[in-house]
């Protein structure tokens, strides 16, 4: 992030009050604080938290770290107060001896005394040591001992605190709260105040970690897993209690998942701890900020509060094009290489320019096409999550520095570190949803008063579609960030166990505190206790393997850890993200001889990255694919560590990642019906779509907003049913399923079905157009609701997709440990006990917690169930058919799908051509 968004800032004749030191720096820079700056200053000072939505480039950043900044800097009203550690049944207490407090050195041994310092001094300030992470020095002996003798004071009978951990900071990544760590250092350091800011992540060593918690600091920047893992052990009061006030950025990014989830539980545990704790959240796209401040506040029994809003305004809209190709624009495919050359021509007359894409895999073929192209050797580099932390470390500070000209990227860089220098933002493919769009603009022009810049390539006609309302969603600022959601069961029973880790709980105090939580407010205490039993027991069916008793109860009915393995494996498998099972991808010298033989494969190499294993279970050795921006040649497996050598081959495979690819929102799906409905809009879109629109009413019909078009016809020997929804990929993959099922009821020997963002086609072997005039088959009864009920039950009993989404929430739960000491568990085991406890649960225990968990899952995600519910109560009564003679030019696209993903690369785009060539023929005759 460039310093200039962190503070940013007006000039301006007056300022706002500010402690002298503060007005001084600012002033010296001709700067005043914003509105929305000081509107959270005041909001600190009322005690109260504050959500604040203000676009990127408003400095949002410093406006939540502002209030500390100004009470560490002894200047404040809450610097120095001491906090009182209350005992169990009363009194207060010291750390425990043996306990994780003694031994990290929080204070003094019981029994013993201190001297108070009545004038506690702040710790020193160490210029860019300010966060050792950064500047890998360790504290000296003499701060340490200044630290420990100034954090806790016994007086016998109770711990008088003096100074402790202040303020937490909260990030979605790793990156973010390492780069905002590095950027406060400018005014700490410019300010001279007393202040220590350090992060802690994922890659922050056990030493320093083990530090931390000895000597907190003031300002600690940190992930939600980190906090899982602080607040599940015995000590986590201590390191808590003296925190005031806890900021979390990009917080439309974090509520809107699991993640979201354990969050959201760790605050409802810090508010138990720290009951004078304010919150403050950061976000530039929000669709409904009274619910998302839901999040921020303890949540009253049977009541609903809100944060206060804060809304910074007066940015500069953003200037966002389509790009009309001169190319033929293609039916179908997401690859956009039609317009490649177009967007290399924007890279060179551009200083900086990111190309978002919307998968990994999308990102290495887009890399290896334009570096191809790259005759004029521009820096273009490229950017993902499987790339080793240490490549990408490196194109981030390369771009910070300004040496490269463009980066291909995917969501990794979403919510990731922004530079001021980026002038254009291009987005491969249709966006997907509005909020989405407006967060990747704005990483362009990172600066409040001038405009973003991006560029929307569409990659098939269809996008055309998406892009274009997409475009008039960001000029009228519309949002469609997802609704707060309800707490996931399984996230709960991580927590669950999490506790127990730390201090035992009593069932009744601890169904108190979860319902603070906003996502968890309405949790009925039969799911809780369900809840409690899984995570003691196993549940009824597994209630005999003693592997799944974590918890146990005391003579005093509190719940704690069953034996020190369950503690070490939480804190193993912690968080909410499961992903397939990654393999280590090592660069050595190819083994292949000029003669083709072959020899040893050297080990160690240079870490490229991981990838997943799936993909490399259906590579042999001598098998090319793209990885890291390279083309590499499949040498070797050995264990988890995948080993490749250089090569070339412009046919090289593109790695398959699962997910990544992010569902049509509702909301944009809604305003490309609209826009079909509306014959005179098309005026305003490309000549390709618009005599493509035309022709589908000559030939057919174009959809309204509330009808669904079907249409049938013959091709090839088979029958087609091709159908409109436009909603989502999830949504027509399980429709296309159920529809299967009912269509061989009917006797229609249905062959198979297709779907994409916007059509499903289903083709078989009965005449489906004759059935339909016949009255063999009624289409309002083929897609009536009831199809969500006992066919959905039906299909799901055969379904590998509910196993999948099981796994996920065992995983996640606890259930199934993938990680446990130096080992962890292949693909092969967590699919082996997973599948088989499903099993066992589907026929002992049919509504165990795990079950309904993954159900509710389905609903919502891969299979999208409420979507094609409100989809299929839309449609009734309002379905047109229409008998065709052959394919129409709306089907195009639909049929293209069929049979396209295991075609790699360019010959992918070859064949897909000449498919469209003769369907684009038949749809014209």
């Amino acid at each position: 992030m460039s310093s200039l968004d962190l503070f940013s800032a007006t000039p301006s004749e007056t300022a706002d009050p500010l402690p002298r030191r503060f007005r001084d720096w600012f002033a010296a820079r001709g700067w005043s604080p914003r509105e929305h700056q000081l509107a959270l200053l005041a909001k600190a000072r009322e005690q109260r938290s504050a959500l604040l939505i203000a676009p990127t480039g408003a400095g949002k950043t410093l406006a939540g770290f502002l209030p500390t900044l100004v009470e560490l800097s002894g200047e404040g009203p809450y610097r120095g107060i001491p906090v009182h550690l209350p005992l169990k049944g009363g009194g207060r207490r010291a750390p425990a001896r043996g306990s994780a407090a003694e031994r990290d050195g929080w204070g003094a041994a019981a029994g013993t005394e201190q001297a108070a310092d009545p004038h506690p001094s702040p710790p020193p300030f160490r210029g860019r040591g300010t966060d050792d992470l950064a500047s890998g020095e360790r504290m000296s002996a003499a701060s340490a001992a200044d630290e420990q003798r100034k954090s806790f004071v016994s007086t016998g009978r109770s711990v008088r605190r003096t100074g402790g951990l202040h303020t937490l900071y909260i990030s979605p990544l790793k990156a973010l709260a390492v780069d905002i760590a590095r950027n406060l250092e400018t005014p700490v350091a410019e300010m001279e105040l007393p202040i220590r800011i350090e992060t802690r992540t994922g890659d922050t060593p056990v030493s320093r970690r083990q530090r931390q918690r000895r000597y907190p600091p003031d300002i600690l920047l940190t992930t939600p897993e980190q906090l899982a893992l602080l607040l599940a052990s015995d000590d986590a009061p201590y390191l808590f209690s003296s925190l005031r006030r806890v900021v979390l950025d990009e917080l439309h990014a974090l509520v809107t998942s699991k993640r979201g989830d354990l969050l959201a539980l760790g605050l409802a545990r810090l508010w138990k701890i720290a009951p004078e704790l304010r919150a403050i959240g950061l976000s530039a796209t929000v669709a409904e900020p009274e619910q998302l401040a839901r999040v921020l506040v303890p949540q009253p029994g049977g009541a609903s509060a809100s944060a206060d809003v804060v809304m910074a305004g007066g940015a500069a809209p953003p200037v966002v094009e389509m790009l009309d190709t001169r190319e033929r624009l293609p039916w179908s495919g997401h690859s956009a290489r039609h317009a490649l050359p177009e967007v290399y021509e924007l890279i060179k007359r551009n200083k900086t320019t990111l190309v978002f894409v919307n998968t990994r895999s999308q990102a290495e073929m887009l890399f290896q096409d334009l570096w191809r192209m790259n005759d004029d050797g521009l820096a273009i580099a490229l950017h993902h999550g499987s790339l080793d932390v240490a490549q990408r470390r490196k194109v981030e500070d390369a771009m910070a520095a300004g040496k490269l000209r463009g980066v291909v990227c995917t969501s990794s860089l979403d919510l990731g570190v922004d530079w001021g220098d980026v002038d254009l933002v291009i987005n491969i493919g249709a966006p997907k949803g509005s909020s989405r769009l407006m967060q990747r603009i704005g990483r362009a022009n990172h600066r409040f008063d001038e405009a973003s810049r991006a560029v929307l390539v569409p990659a098939n006609r269809f996008e055309v579609l998406e892009c274009s309302v997409a475009i008039d969603a960001i000029a009228e600022n519309a949002q469609d960030t997802p609704p707060l959601r309800s707490g996931a069961l399984d996230v709960l029973a991580q927590h669950v166990l999490g506790c127990a880790c730390g201090e035992p709980f009593l069932s009744d105090e601890l169904y108190e505190e979860l319902k603070t939580a906003a996502p968890y407010a309405n949790l009925a205490r039969a799911d809780f206790d369900d809840v409690v039993e899984f995570v003691a027991t196993g549940g009824y069916a597994l209630k005999t393997y003693e592997r799944f008793a974590r918890i146990k109860q005391d003579k005093q009915g509190r719940w704690r850890v069953a034996n020190p393995k369950v503690r070490q494996s939480y804190r193993l498998n912690v968080g909410t993200i499961v992903e397939e099972t990654m393999l280590k991808v090592r660069l050595v010298r190819s083994r292949a001889g000029g003669s083709g033989s072959t020899g040893a494969i050297a080990r160690g190499g240079r870490l490229l990255g991981q990838i997943e294993e799936v993909f490399i279970e259906g590579l042999v050795v001598g098998d090319t694919f793209v990885f890291g921006g390279e083309v590499v040649r499949y040498e070797a497996l050995v264990e988890d560590q995948v080993y490749v050598s250089r090569a070339n081959d412009k046919d090289a495979k593109v790695p398959s990642y699962m997910g990544g690819k992010f569902p049509l929102s509702t909301y944009l799906a809604e305003r490309v019906r609209k826009l079909l409905d509306n014959s005179r809009a098309w005026k305003a879109l490309p000549d390709q779509v618009h005599d493509w629109l035309s022709l589908q009413r000559k030939f057919s019909r174009v959809p309204a907003v509330r009808e669904l078009l079907v249409e049938t016809f013959p091709r090839g020997g088979s029958h087609y049913l091709v159908c409109y929804p436009f909603e989502g990929r999830l949504a027509h993959q399980t429709l296309g399923m159920l529809l299967t099922r009912r269509l061989e009821r009917a006797r229609a020997r249905p062959l198979g079905f297709v779907a994409n963002e916007y059509a499903l086609a289903v083709w078989g072997v009965g005449d489906l157009s004759a059935m339909i005039k016949q009255g063999r088959l009624d289409l309002n009864a083929l897609f009536h609701p009831d199809m969500l009920g006992d066919d959905l039950e039906a299909w799901l009993e055969e379904s590998a997709l509910m196993k999948r989404t099981f796994r996920n929430c065992a995983i996640i739960s606890g259930l199934i440990a993938r990680r446990f000491t130096d080992e962890e568990k292949s693909r092969r085991q967590v699919l082996f006990s997973t599948d088989l406890i499903y099993d066992v649960l589907r026929k002992h225990q049919a509504d165990h917690v795990l079950l309904r968990a993954a159900r509710a899952d389905a609903a919502t995600g891969l299979l999208d169930l409420r979507r094609l519910g409100d989809m299929l109560s839309r449609i009734q009564g309002r379905i047109t058919h229409k008998d065709l003679d052959h394919v129409s030019p709306l089907a195009v696209p639909a049929l293209l799908e069929i049979g396209r993903e295991s075609v790699y690369g360019e010959a992918s785009d070859e064949l897909l051509a000449e498919a469209a060539e003769e369907l684009v023929r038949e749809a014209m005759t």
